[in-house]
């Protein structure tokens, strides 16, 4: 039980994930709040302070909300692709606190298609479709296992398919219900963003790739990034687990989960 893989929030209001070998532990984004993010490590039974590094996805809000403050408190290095950065500094409109804000001590900067290490984990940061300005994924390779993390895309892209392919766990956005988005409560303009093919992916077509482009490799698949408003968890899974039934001899235990916002999820071990 060396990997572990801890939903700490996924979701509109903040997304953060502990990715963890016995020998390194890797924070992919810092959505939430320092203190939110110390207070969920801890009721998941993880210390903020054997944190090695922080990996970022992409520079929206919910992505990096806490990150200059977690980075500074716990002396961390920080990951994340040149445009990103430069975007994520572009959204404090006022010098000083751009400055004061983005004023990493520990900046590393990776390309996209690259892997580099992290202590005994291996990263590859890979393409997405998504309305960022260099939006990335992430595969993990450590002590045999490969664990796969997407939480936001508007569709299935070739090379998403690719690097998905032997994950023993994936964790991948079930984002919204198209019924329920297009009836929702936001405006038409949000919601053809949403849709759009740098958007966020849906139950359907999540389950349209669980039926005909997924190799079945995972132990445990985690649903991300549901929406509050436009999704349901049962939905979700019932899109889910209905795509994943005919592979069922595919899989180890075909166990899917839902990462959750309000609550870190139960840690995955391998």
């Amino acid at each position: 039980m060396a990997v572990t893989i801890t939903v700490l929030a996924s979701g509109s209001r903040g997304n953060a994930t502990l990715v963890a070998s016995s020998r390194t532990r890797i924070l992919v984004d810092a959505g939430l709040s320092c203190k939110e993010t110390f207070k969920r490590l801890r009721a998941a039974g993880e210390e903020p302070e054997r944190l090695d590094a922080i990996l970022i996805s992409h520079e929206h809000s919910d992505h990096v909300y806490g990150l200059p403050v977690l980075a500074r408190k716990l002396k961390l290095p920080v990951y994340m692709t040149g445009a990103c950065n430069d975007e994520w500094g572009r959204s404090f409109h006022d010098a000083e606190e751009r400055k004061r804000q983005t004023n990493l001590d520990q900046l590393e900067l990776f390309a996209s298609g690259r892997s580099f290490q992290i202590g005994d984990i291996q990263v590859t940061p890979f393409t997405i479709p998504h309305d960022a300005a260099d939006p990335v994924a992430f595969t993990f390779r450590m002590e045999g296992v490969k664990v796969s993390v997407i939480t936001d895309l508007g569709y299935m892209a070739a090379n998403v398919k690719e690097h998905l392919r032997g994950s023993d766990v994936l964790m991948i956005e079930s984002n919204h219900d198209l019924e329920m988005l297009r009836g929702g409560p936001y405006p038409w303009s949000v919601k053809q963003r949403v849709m759009s093919r740098v958007g966020h992916l849906s139950n359907a077509a999540l389950a349209e790739f669980f039926s005909s482009g997924y190799d079945g490799s995972a132990s445990t698949v985690i649903l991300a990034h549901l929406s509050e408003q436009n999704n349901h968890p049962e939905l979700a899974r019932g899109a889910a687990e209905g795509a994943l039934e005919p592979r069922r001899s595919l899989l180890t235990s075909n166990r899917v989960l839902l990462a959750q916002q309000d609550t870190p999820l139960e840690p995955v071990r391998l």
